[in-house]
């Protein structure tokens, strides 16, 4: 459904844009209908900036972001990206950020209506909301009618993810969505993005949270420094990471019962540090992604990635 092949994206920066700096370099991946593909890594690691290129917000330097065959970068005029993203929308970070105080919090549903939908009886889009309501498990009550600041993060981000159900979405990109809401909620939500994905939805889960990622995904890529340096099924990559720098992130992830010196200790153990073993057998200078497991790929690159 959705194909990344040989993406990269740089930024001009410096005085008069005379520098380069490469937020992500020569990605594959794919997310298939009733998949979650979780983008793993830390701030800078290029995820947001990967998200942005598949819902066509800033153009890919290189590479291609295919959606059923068609690319992305290649839809001209307005008519072709409205259908594009009618199959395809992004919920991001902040939820209080995509409303505009000054009007209630439904206006959303509004303006798709009037974009997709100015057939539509008040009848027939009545229902419709109903049902995408139902589905994020809001009450119509509670919610319609209601300004921004009347209403929860967690109340904002299941009304964003109903905007985007309202239309015949097949991928979701949900940019670190989980990390400004309260415990709690965080978990409703994820739990709703699994009965999503059951309806057959491909999400492309975007978060610096290990345990978030292992919590939703079937798959689970691993970015530093704008390269994928592991990718493979989630059990996989968690159970067995082959990376240094994936077995770093999981050594550093809080445990009841270990302090930080342990912690410390754990990192500084060969068995944590140790080599890449895809880079068994190779001279230096890294390599780019190998299979080492049926579907689990690793690499290593020459600036330390």
């Amino acid at each position: 459904m959705l194909k990344l092949r040989g993406l990269a994206k740089v930024y001009r920066v410096g005085s008069f844009g005379g520098g380069r700096l490469h937020a992500v370099r020569d990605v594959d991946l794919t997310v298939h209908p009733g998949q979650v593909v979780s983008l793993v890594g830390e701030s800078g690691s290029g995820k947001s900036t990967i998200g942005r290129m598949v819902l066509g917000l800033i153009p890919p330097t290189a590479g291609t972001v295919a959606f059923a065959g068609a690319d992305v970068a290649r839809l001209r005029g307005h008519r072709r990206r409205k259908d594009y993203y009618r199959e395809v929308q992004g919920v991001f970070q902040d939820p209080f950020s995509c409303f505009n105080p000054v009007f209630t919090a439904d206006r959303v549903f509004a303006l798709i209506r009037a974009e997709y939908f100015p057939r539509a009886t008040d009848t027939e889009w009545r229902r419709r909301i109903a049902g995408s309501l139902d589905t994020v498990r809001l009450d119509p009550a509670q919610v319609l009618g209601k300004y921004p600041h009347q209403l929860s993060g967690g109340q904002l981000q299941r009304l964003l993810i109903a905007r985007a159900l309202l239309l015949d979405i097949r991928l979701l990109v949900a940019d670190e969505i989980i990390s400004m809401l309260d415990a709690s909620t965080r978990i409703d939500v994820l739990n709703l993005l699994g009965d999503l994905k059951a309806r057959g939805l491909g999400i492309l889960f975007i978060t610096h949270d290990l345990s978030l990622g292992n919590y939703i995904s079937d798959t689970t890529v691993i970015l530093r420094r704008g390269r994928i340096v592991e990718s493979g099924a989630t059990t996989a990559v968690f159970d067995h990471p082959v990376h240094p720098y994936t077995r770093r992130l999981l050594a550093s992830v809080p445990r009841l019962h270990r302090t930080w010196a342990q912690a410390d200790a754990d990192l500084a153990a060969g068995g944590v540090d140790g080599g890449c073993v895809g880079c068994a057998g190779r001279s230096g200078g890294g390599h780019p992604p190998v299979e080492v497991a049926v579907g689990h790929l690793v690499g290593c690159f020459d600036d330390g990635a």
